[in-house]
């Protein structure tokens, strides 16, 4: 390993650690629930297993080969073959960001707008910071089934729902995951507490939000 990619791996972790304290300081996460990783050169970085994502130690956070082998830190978390799917199927992805934020969980416990789609659009942002974010049905945590349904959606899609635990979201770094499962959060939030339900924005404005940003909606 160069001196370089040292340095590069030395900042991923402390991106890691700063993002969980972040989540869990503001109550997306609680406990040791939730997951964060990284893509790196030669492997991934995980958080390890029941440990709480607001008292990270970057010498702590796991690291895994490209073969799947624990090569340090502490025990890799048991979504690890979650995330390693959704960067197999996704070569943009460098950072993965998994939490049990309440108002999402909420929204699987009191029903979404459509399994494809779990949220309408309903602000301008969420269609361009998120896009179609589809339902996974309830299985056990770390069930390898849920692995392969969400590595079947991991190019065309920036993250997924799980039913009762949570959302998991992929982007081009962790800063980006996470910046992108807030605004998810937030658009949950804003849902569930409009009443009567908000219109979804119409389709001549989602279009001119697909030709000005490149919105993927």
């Amino acid at each position: 390993m160069t001196m370089a990619m040292t340095n590069d791996e030395n900042r991923i972790r402390e991106e890691i650690c700063v993002t969980g304290a972040s989540l869990y300081q503001r109550g997306y996460t609680v406990g040791s629930a939730g997951n964060i990783s990284a893509r790196l050169s030669d492997g991934w970085l995980i958080t390890p297993t029941d440990v709480c994502l607001g008292r990270l130690d970057p010498a702590e956070i796991a690291k895994v080969d490209r073969a799947g082998n624990h090569v340090s830190g502490g025990r890799p978390s048991k979504t690890l073959a979650l995330h390693r799917r959704i960067y197999e199927n996704n070569a943009d992805a460098h950072g993965v960001v998994h939490t049990h934020s309440t108002h999402l969980v909420a929204l699987t416990l009191a029903g979404v707008w459509r399994d494809t789609d779990v949220l309408p659009p309903i602000t301008p942002y969420y269609v361009m910071k998120v896009g179609h974010i589809p339902l996974i049905r309830y299985r056990r945590p770390g069930d390898p089934a849920v692995a392969e349904e969400v590595a079947a959606l991991a190019s065309k899609v920036r993250g997924v729902l799980l039913e009762r635990l949570g959302p998991v979201v992929w982007e081009r770094s962790v800063s980006q995951a996470s910046y992108a499962l807030e605004e998810l959060e937030e658009t949950a939030r804003l849902w569930l507490l409009t009443t009567p339900r908000p219109e979804p924005l119409e389709e001549a404005a989602i279009e001119d939000l697909r030709a000005t940003f490149n919105a993927r909606w």
